[in-house]
Formats: C-alpha cells, structure tokens, sequence
C-alpha cells in the first residue's frame, strides 16, 4: 500500500505492518475524543515514525497514487479530526 505523510512524500508498506499501525490509531482515536493533546501528540509522532520505519520511502519523482493520507507530524487535533473516517485515520 502507498502511504502518504502530507509535507513529507510518500512509503511503500506491506499490509502486514498494518495491524501494529491500527493498534497506534485506535490509541490515537481515543486520545482525541479524550481531548488529551499531549497523548495525541505523542501518538501521532509515534504512528508516523512507524509509518517511516516500516515503509520504504518512494522517490520524489513517483507519481504513485496513495490510497493512505496521513497527517503532517505538526498537525492539530482539530485538522486531524477533519481527515477521521469512523475507523481512525486508518482503515481496518
């Protein structure tokens, strides 16, 4: 799956990574509807760094459709929430 962190560029990752990354989304979901900033801040830097670990970073110059957007790691709560389906901000 082609992954896409806004400002930063785009991963490839293999769907196996994605139940680690559910369990980081599920954290982050409930930290949100919390209103733990701190906690989500925390979250959203760790869901993001392992997006980066896992994924292999795609060159500048691909035009590979991403069928993940995730936030920039400076985001607010509030655009966050903007970018939320009912599962998070990844599917599954």
């Amino acid at each position: 799956m082609i992954v896409r962190i806004m400002g930063e560029g785009q991963v490839k990752l293999d769907n196996a990574h994605f139940t680690e990354l559910n369990k980081l989304d599920d954290e982050l979901l409930a930290e949100m509807e919390s209103g733990d900033e701190e906690g989500f801040r925390r979250t959203l830097g760790a869901l993001l760094a392992a997006v980066r670990r896992l994924g292999t970073p795609l060159p500048d110059d691909a035009l590979e459709p991403s069928e993940l957007i995730l936030p920039s790691p400076d985001a607010t709560l509030e655009e966050v929430r903007e970018m939320l389906s009912e599962d998070g901000l990844i599917p599954g």
